[in-house]
């Protein structure tokens, strides 16, 4: 095997895929990434098992082979080698040759057929789905922080694609919360896979301003990211996940149009206060026309703010102050409908107008 390859091209591809070379103590190829380069076609590709990230490398010159080298210490000694030159990788005797005009280094590797096989997913038989790459990152940027780090329950520890009404829509929850955002209209094809939260977080570092569009390939058990040069390719969770669509309330008594940073501002300053209590604040719709959002406390003391908006009817519940903060933050307008029917029924959080976006959450024990 032979590479010619620029320091930026390479450093900035091993620098995608070597995140996720963590190898296990009974499995110590994986923290090898593997070069292969096959009919001049050059690629990088490490895996965990769980999930591959595949990246295509443009190089000036190539023969065919294959190596699989330490990631981590073939990215690291790569990144430090002056900008601009020019870097020829070669293989002998599951060793890597690297060198440059002025530096040159060994780099002892292992047999490729130790390395796991890279799953794949057919182009023919999959369904596919392609979304701008900016909406994509913004709208799963919604939706995964309701997603859970509840290992025993796995189906909530990932992101929910799932079409409704020809509708591609993802959705997330931890049980205490939900947000779900529509992504794509009039789709033909349909599909219900729960793709890991950590596959999602690992194909959001790998956008970059140069790529426009992103594609998405499901099989029966895998899903493929492709995003230019690299793919994230990844196993979803087997589970169920709920039926979500049945948790979201219909009929809300309580209707209230708030300003999103008003909103955001009294409820950090009701925070403050809410500390000892777990972050618990009661927002409360008055008929006077206002709206509180207030804690208290016997350690802190008392906070009560007020915004002042229509209200044709008086409602009380508790939330959690960091869940309510982190709806508003994922929420895109100015003016936002906060929405409930009682103490103890969910809130209902969504743009004035764009209505592709829900967030809900669960009320605390009064």
């Amino acid at each position: 095997m032979k590479i010619k390859v620029t320091q930026e091209k390479l450093a900035k591809a091993l620098n995608n895929i070597s995140r996720i070379a963590v190898g296990k103590v009974t499995l110590p190829i994986l923290n090898n990434v593997l070069i292969r380069v096959d009919q001049k076609k050059v690629s990088l590709i490490t895996t965990n098992l769980d999930m591959a990230i595949v990246d295509f490398l443009p190089v000036s010159d190539s023969e065919d082979g294959v190596i699989t080298v330490p990631a981590k210490l073939l990215a690291e000694f790569i990144s430090n080698l002056p900008k601009g030159e020019v870097i020829e990788l070669k293989s002998k005797d599951n060793k890597l040759i690297i060198s440059t005009k002025n530096y040159s280094s060994t780099i002892n590797g292992s047999s490729a057929d130790d390395f796991p096989e890279l799953p794949e997913i057919s182009d023919k038989t999959a369904t596919v789905f392609k979304i701008n790459c900016e909406e994509f990152k913004n709208s799963l940027g919604q939706v995964i922080i309701a997603s859970s780090n509840d290992l025993t329950r796995p189906a909530l520890t990932g992101v929910y694609f799932n079409t409704v009404d020809q509708t591609l829509a993802i959705a997330a929850t931890d049980g205490y919360r939900l947000a779900e955002k529509k992504l794509i209209e009039k789709v033909k094809s349909e599909i219900k896979a729960i793709v890991p939260t950590s596959s999602l977080q690992e194909v959001l570092r790998s956008i970059t301003d140069e790529i426009d569009e992103i594609e998405m390939s499901f099989n029966e058990s895998l899903v493929r990211f492709r995003l230019g040069e690299i793919e994230v390719i990844s196993k979803l969770i087997d589970a169920s996940f709920p039926e979500y669509q049945k948790l979201i309330p219909k009929n809300n008594d309580v209707k209230v149009l708030l300003s999103r940073e008003e909103l955001a501002r009294v409820t950090k300053l009701a925070a403050l206060f809410a500390r000892s209590v777990g972050g618990s604040i009661v927002c409360e719709s008055i008929p006077d026309n206002t709206f509180s959002v207030k804690s208290i406390t016997n350690e802190f003391g008392e906070n009560d703010s007020k915004i002042e908006t229509e209200v044709k009817k008086a409602g009380k519940v508790n939330l959690n102050s960091r869940f309510l903060l982190d709806a508003l933050n994922a929420l895109e307008e100015e003016k936002i409908n906060f929405e409930f029917s009682s103490h103890v029924n969910p809130v209902v959080l969504t743009n004035q107008k764009n209505n592709k976006y829900i967030h809900i959450i669960m009320p605390l024990n009064s």
